[in-house]
């Protein structure tokens, strides 16, 4: 018999994610829900992406997409194009793709990311 996906509840919680990576300073929980990978980034006091995920990407800036929503602390965004912005607890940002990120403050940055987790914080394989 053959279940309808569309009509199945699922529940989730990032106490025990799919998989977890972990980085300078930083880990990221991963769960799949609904067909989508939801992640949860917990950026500790120092992170930043050009020190701890930069040498694993292999890419000038980040190139990931961000849709998130922050849950904590404060996170410092800087576009390529120079635009610098912080992100506080309760804030809903829309990175795109070229931007550098880091922690401010004493109190870890969590962030809740609904896209563009998929292939972060692993070895950069170019597509082509």
């Amino acid at each position: 018999m053959l279940v309808d996906n569309a009509k199945m509840a699922e529940l989730k919680n990032f106490g025990t994610p799919d998989e977890v990576r972990t980085f300078p300073k930083g880990r990221l929980e991963l769960i799949k829900v609904g067909g989508a990978t939801i992640g949860r980034g917990v950026f500790e006091p120092g992170w930043r992406w050009a020190t701890s995920v930069q040498p694993l990407a292999k890419t000038r800036s980040c190139e990931a997409p961000h849709f998130q929503y922050h849950v904590a602390g404060v996170l410092r965004v800087k576009m390529d194009d120079g635009q610098e912005f912080d992100c506080r607890p309760g804030d809903v940002s829309l990175l795109p793709s070229g931007h550098d990120a880091w922690t401010v403050g004493d109190e870890p940055a969590v962030v809740v990311d609904f896209q563009g987790m998929i292939d972060y914080a692993t070895e950069h394989h170019s597509h082509g």
